[in-house]
């Protein structure tokens, strides 16, 4: 897959991390994901249509989906993925697919993003039939806490 459709994703998601979250995300390393893996507990996909076509699949556990929901929603303890702290989530995702479609852009690379569906439950299973999925780590905490984000593209 061409780096230069993933390094706008990598940024997107340390900007947004350090403006929404207030944390120094750190890269891990990139590398390919044999389908079908395991997501996390917590599991948002976005479809990506336009240039590029596939989809983004955001995994993180359930305790720090509840701590990132948290910061968003003003410091309000959480202690369980509700509707409001599973939407806050879901925005935070929307707000990184956002950010890699405008950087995209910049680079004449049209990008539009569907709405983010959650999935929730250990063991999750993704199939990304056809493409090849680059798992990008973002980790924060001295890498106690962090995100995985999958680009699968489609034709690439």
């Amino acid at each position: 897959m061409n780096v230069e459709y993933i390094n706008p994703f990598v940024e997107a998601c340390r900007i947004v991390l350090k403006q929404v979250v207030h944390v120094e995300g750190n890269l891990g390393k990139i590398y390919v994901k044999t389908s079908p893996y395991t997501g996390s507990a917590v599991v948002i996909i976005v479809g990506l249509v336009g240039d590029l076509k596939g989809q983004a699949v955001l995994s993180l556990n359930g305790e720090t989906a509840m701590e990132i929901a948290s910061v968003m929603m003003g410091g309000m303890e959480v202690t369980e993925l509700s509707d409001l702290s599973r939407s806050a989530v879901s925005e935070l995702v929307n707000m990184i697919l956002g950010t890699a479609a405008s950087l995209l852009s910049q680079k004449k690379i049209k990008v539009d993003i569907t709405p983010p569906t959650m999935v929730l439950g250990d063991g999750v299973t993704i199939s990304s039939d056809k493409t090849t999925t680059i798992c990008i780590p973002i980790t924060w905490e001295n890498g106690a806490k962090s995100i995985d984000l999958d680009i699968s593209i489609a034709g690439s």
